[in-house]
C-alpha cells in the first residue's frame, strides 16, 4: 500500500487542524481546491470530522491527527 494524492490531501487536512484545543475547527469553503473539498468529505464519511465542510475533529479525528503528526514528525526527522 502506498500514499495516494488524495490520502496525502486528507493526512495534509489532519494537520491542518490545531492540537492544542478541540474548540477549534476548520471551515474548507466552496471556493478552495476541488482536492481538499473531497478530502474533507472523505474525512467527514470516515467519521473523522463533524462536518462534510470541516467543522470539529471527532474522537477518531483526534486519534487520526496525533498518528498523522507523528509520521509527519518522524518523516521530518523531528
Amino acid at each position: 500500500m502506498s500514499f495516494t494524492a488524495q490520502t496525502i490531501d486528507q493526512l495534509n487536512l489532519l494537520l491542518q487542524f490545531d492540537s492544542s484545543s478541540l474548540d477549534r475547527g476548520l471551515k474548507v469553503h466552496s471556493n478552495t481546491r476541488r482536492e481538499l473539498i473531497e478530502a474533507c468529505l472523505v474525512l467527514f464519511e470516515k467519521g473523522l470530522v463533524s462536518q462534510s465542510d470541516g467543522g470539529y475533529l471527532t474522537n477518531a479525528g483526534v486519534e487520526a491527527r496525533a498518528h498523522a503528526q507523528a509520521l509527519a514528525g518522524l518523516l521530518r526527522g523531528d
